[in-house]
C-alpha cells in the first residue's frame, strides 16, 4: 500500500512539473510565433534601433521604450537594492525580538499591495514632490530644462525602488539566515567585530541568495506596468533626463493593445518578445554568476 502511495505521489509531482514546463513552452511558442514575423516585416534594425514610434504611419521603433525600461529599472535597483539589503541585515542580525514580527509582517504586507495602489501613492505623493524639487532646481540654477510636471523617470524609479523592497528583503533575509552559525562564531573568534563579520563574512557567503533576490527584484521592476503608467509620463521618445517623462516597453503594450490591429498589434507582441528575451538574459547572467561562485572563481 505504501509503495502504491509513493508511486501515486511521484506521478502527481511529475504532472505538476510537466504542467509548469508546458506553460512556459506555450508562452514561448505564442510570443515567438506572433512576434518574430512582425520583426521580420518591420526589419530587425528598424524595430530595435528605431527611435520613432508612430503606428499611424507604420513606423515602429522601440529603442526609446527599451532605453526607458533600462533606465527606470536601473534607477529602481540603485534605490531599492541597498535599502533592501540593509533592511535584511537588520532583520536577520540586529532586530530585537519585540519588533521583529511587526516589521516582518509590514514587509510581507508590502508584497501583497496591488500595483495600482502603489501607482496612486506615487501619483498623490511622489509626483508632487518631484515637481516641487524640479521647480526648486530651476530657481537655483536658472536652467528651465530641469522643469518637470513630476511624471518622470525619477518618479518611476523611486516608486519601483519601493515596490521591489519586499521581494529582495524576503529572499535576502532567508539567504543570510541560511549561513551556518559557525561562520559567524569563527569570525568573532579571530577577532573580527560584529559589523565586520556581517559585511565581510556573512554577506559574501550568502551572495548567491542575495543575487537571486536582486534578479527577482529586477524582474518585478522591468515587468511592472500599471504603477509605471501612472507616474512615468508615457512619452514615446528618447529619455531626455531624470526629470523628463519616459515610456517603458510594458507601458507601451498596455496603452496601445486595446485598439491595435494588424501590424501594429504584431509589433506590440514583438515588444513582448524583446521583454521576454531581457528576462532570459538576466536569468542567464545569474546562472553564470552562481556557477562561478560555486567554482570559486
Amino acid at each position: 500500500m505504501n509503495h502504491m502511495k509513493e508511486k501515486g505521489m511521484r506521478l502527481v509531482f511529475l504532472i505538476a512539473a510537466c504542467v509548469s514546463i508546458l506553460a512556459v513552452a506555450l508562452i514561448c511558442v505564442f510570443l515567438f510565433a506572433n512576434g518574430i514575423p512582425a520583426i521580420g516585416k518591420i526589419g530587425p534594425l528598424k524595430f530595435l534601433r528605431g527611435e520613432t514610434w508612430r503606428p499611424s504611419n507604420e513606423i515602429f521603433g522601440i529603442f526609446p521604450m527599451i532605453m526607458g525600461s533600462i533606465y527606470v529599472t536601473a534607477g529602481a535597483i540603485l534605490i531599492g537594492v541597498p535599502i533592501a539589503i540593509l533592511t535584511s541585515v537588520f532583520l536577520a542580525k540586529y532586530c530585537p525580538k519585540q519588533i521583529y514580527r511587526p516589521l516582518k509582517s509590514a514587509t510581507e504586507l508590502m508584497a501583497g499591495v496591488p500595483s495600482i495602489v502603489y501607482g496612486f501613492f506615487g501619483l498623490v505623493l511622489i509626483v508632487p514632490m518631484v515637481r516641487d524639487f524640479s521647480h526648486f532646481l530651476v530657481e537655483v540654477t536658472g536652467n528651465k530644462h530641469l522643469n518637470s510636471n513630476g511624471s518622470s523617470m525619477l518618479t518611476a524609479s523611486i516608486l519601483l525602488g519601493i515596490m521591489i523592497l519586499p521581494t529582495i528583503i524576503g529572499v535576502t533575509e532567508s539567504a543570510i539566515r541560511s549561513i551556518p552559525d559557525s561562520y559567524y562564531e569563527g569570525s568573532l573568534a579571530l577577532g573580527a567585530t560584529h559589523e565586520r563579520t556581517i559585511f565581510r563574512v556573512i554577506l559574501p557567503a550568502a551572495k548567491s541568495g542575495i543575487l537571486a533576490g536582486v534578479v527577482l527584484g529586477i524582474g518585478r521592476a522591468i515587468g511592472e506596468t500599471m504603477a509605471v503608467i501612472m507616474v512615468a509620463g508615457n512619452q514615446a521618445r528618447m529619455p531626455d533626463g531624470l526629470l523628463k517623462g519616459v515610456r517603458t516597453m510594458t507601458a507601451n503594450i498596455v496603452i496601445e493593445m486595446g485598439y491595435a490591429t494588424d501590424l501594429h498589434r504584431e509589433a506590440l507582441i514583438a515588444t513582448g518578445v524583446v521583454l521576454f528575451v531581457f528576462i532570459l538574459i538576466i536569468n542567464l547572467c545569474l546562472s553564470v554568476l552562481n556557477r562561478r561562485s560555486n567554482n570559486g572563481n
